[in-house]
């Protein structure tokens, strides 16, 4: 009945001079829509309502009233508001005040930040809460789960307090315990969990509805740590342990060194861990095994946050550019010149065996891909030199050169965030009863995936900001 009055109500205002005003509400008329399921849909006049999409038209089908507050958006293109799934706003805290302003400005609306101590974190999701129409949405995890020989201790510049150091199961469980007291959105598992305390992770991830993500542990190879209950994996860490003819040997020389018989640094022993075997395995590489790890995932439905761009601007040195230097200039002044001075004390030449990581990378989206695997997008910023915001068109970029097509690599950043926290039936699409966060561009995406770059507005829970409005947030910056 409901469609029958829509359409006779269609068919009415198509044969007569009569317009429609809607009230407490603005129109866009005349926008090419691009939702990432059902593709690209030409001229559509979409009316939002406080914060929520609450009408769809063909344009030609509907007359609106010049009473309704209307904006043109013809030849140009509307695609749901986009997520970085892994962002650091701990990483560097005198640059965290100015991030949400760089998503914003790059129309990524969501967020998911994948490690930092809790009071800070959650200071930006808090603030988030209270200013839904002006700030990114996020969803955080709180610390790293570390084991006993913590990595992220603030020791040193490169290794900034994110996690917590976990001596034993009982203190895994209290911290795990005060974090879902504290009602973080996911979990986060990290590489020194010994066995029995990451299955005492995914054990209380699954008793209260978690979603657990990390990097598979260096005491474990990746088809246990799949099939225990990790949900996602975040830049295929140490998944290629379990990918050659070497892999039994790799296990029993970690566990081994794992024992740490010589006091280093949880950092430290990471590090020795990944220089003796993770080029080893890109270069002893079997495909039975690499079949058998990918079959796993498939069937545990484990998604992927592969992080390309982070690995290929460290292998590439692309930072070393001009074009990367222009880059800088988003961010603060002082910061932009820290960055600088760090970059020009670093070699110019390419690494090779990093070169070599970022390819076997590449070639891992595609199989997998074909595999059916789901993947998010996401970055790792601000590490890495990585610009908030812009890193994120940077990492949609290389998904599509590693296999996925354009809409899919638009997928993977608007509805697959979305729908991991089961947020599906309310985000990252376009469709009536959607939360109006999108981004319209003035060029077509599908065509060049870098038209996700040029932007005419970005509108957060259905409040607009046209150019100028985002030109303001960069000039402010400083």
């Amino acid at each position: 009945m409901k469609k029958f009055i829509l359409f006779f109500s269609l068919f009415i205002f198509s044969c007569s001079e009569e317009t429609i005003f809607f009230e407490n509400s603005y129109v866009i008329e005349n926008i090419n829509i691009i939702d990432p399921i059902d593709g690209l849909s030409s001229s559509k006049t979409l009316v939002i309502t406080k914060n929520k999409i609450t009408e769809i038209f063909n344009s030609n089908e509907i007359k609106v009233s010049k009473k309704n507050k209307i904006f043109n958006g013809e030849a140009k293109f509307l695609i749901p508001g986009l997520w970085d799934a892994h962002v650091h706003f701990a990483y560097q805290t005198e640059l965290a005040d100015s991030m949400m302003d760089l998503f914003l400005l790059h129309g990524i609306t969501s967020l998911r930040d994948t490690g930092g101590p809790f009071d800070f974190v959650n200071s930006y999701k808090q603030n988030s809460l209270e200013n839904p129409k002006t700030k990114a949405r996020l969803k955080i995890a709180g610390p790293l789960l570390d084991g006993k020989f913590n990595v992220y201790d603030g020791s040193d510049h490169t290794h900034p307090v994110l996690s917590i150091k976990n001596v034993d199961d009982n203190e895994l469980r209290k911290n795990v315990e005060m974090l879902i007291e504290n009602k973080v959105d996911f979990l986060k598992a990290y590489e020194m969990l010994s066995p029995s305390q990451f299955k005492l992770l995914t054990e209380l991830a699954k008793k209260n509805n978690l979603k657990l993500t990390g990097h598979v542990p260096l005491s474990i190879n990746v088809e246990i740590a799949s099939s225990s209950g990790l949900n996602s994996i975040e830049h295929f860490r140490n998944i290629e342990l379990s990918m050659t003819k070497m892999t039994n040997d790799l296990l029993k020389e970690r566990k081994a060194i794992l024992k740490n018989k010589s006091a280093l640094r949880g950092a430290s022993l990471r590090s020795l861990l990944h220089n003796k075997q993770r080029m080893r395995s890109i270069y002893n590489l079997d495909s039975s095994k690499i079949k058998n790890v990918v079959d796993i995932l498939a069937k545990n439905d484990t998604w992927q946050i592969p992080t390309l761009k982070l690995y290929k601007n460290f292998a590439s040195k692309s930072y070393k550019s001009k074009q990367y230097d222009s880059y800088l200039n988003l961010l603060p002044k002082n910061i932009g010149e820290n960055w600088r001075k760090t970059i020009s004390q670093l070699e110019d030449n390419e690494d090779k065996e990093r070169m070599d990581f970022t390819k076997w990378q590449s070639s891992m989206v595609k199989y997998m891909h074909k595999k059916g695997i789901t993947f998010m997008a996401g970055t790792d910023t601000p590490i890495g030199f990585l610009v908030p915001g812009l890193s994120l068109h940077q990492e949609i970029e290389e998904l599509t050169n590693s296999g996925l097509t354009n809409l899919e690599a638009l997928k993977a950043a608007t509805i697959n965030p979305s729908k991991y926290f089961n947020l599906q039936d309310s985000l990252g699409r376009i469709k009536p009863n959607y939360i109006a966060d999108l981004i319209i561009l003035n060029q077509n995406p599908l065509i060049d995936i870098k038209n996700t770059r040029k932007i005419s507005a970005v509108i957060k829970d259905g409040f607009f900001m046209n150019r100028k409005y985002l030109d303001s947030i960069k000039t402010k910056k400083n």
